[in-house]
């Protein structure tokens, strides 16, 4: 993966706990595993602000995250041809990203066409 050694693990380090999303001080970001992709997702706290309309605290980011999961998933896997990611290079999404993916949800549930 592209980060430092150890970067994109939560705090413990063990690769078996990088399954769920967590917080990095370090970038001020949300990270999540990408599997399928064999990376990480990271989502900076700028993203977060715009998304709830305040400046929002990290258990504020993964408690939206967990809310929206999803979104945040299908998200990632967009971008990714989109944006012509290389396997096992991490990347990271915006609000745009986001907000699109929970549009289109949005509209799914009402019954309309993204």
């Amino acid at each position: 993966m592209n980060s430092p050694s150890g970067a994109d693990q939560p705090p413990g380090g063990s690769g078996a706990s990088n399954s769920a999303a967590h917080w990095r001080a370090d970038i001020a970001s949300l990270v999540f595993p990408l599997p399928e992709h064999g990376a990480i997702c990271a989502v900076h706290r700028g993203a977060f602000r715009t998304l709830l309309g305040a400046d929002p605290t990290p258990e504020g980011c993964i408690g939206y995250f967990a809310r929206f999961e999803d979104a945040f998933r299908a998200a990632a896997r967009a971008k990714i041809p989109r944006k012509r990611i290389p396997f096992g290079t991490n990347l990271h999404l915006t609000s745009r990203d986001i907000a699109r993916k929970l549009l289109e949800a949005d509209q799914i549930e009402r019954g309309e066409r993204p």
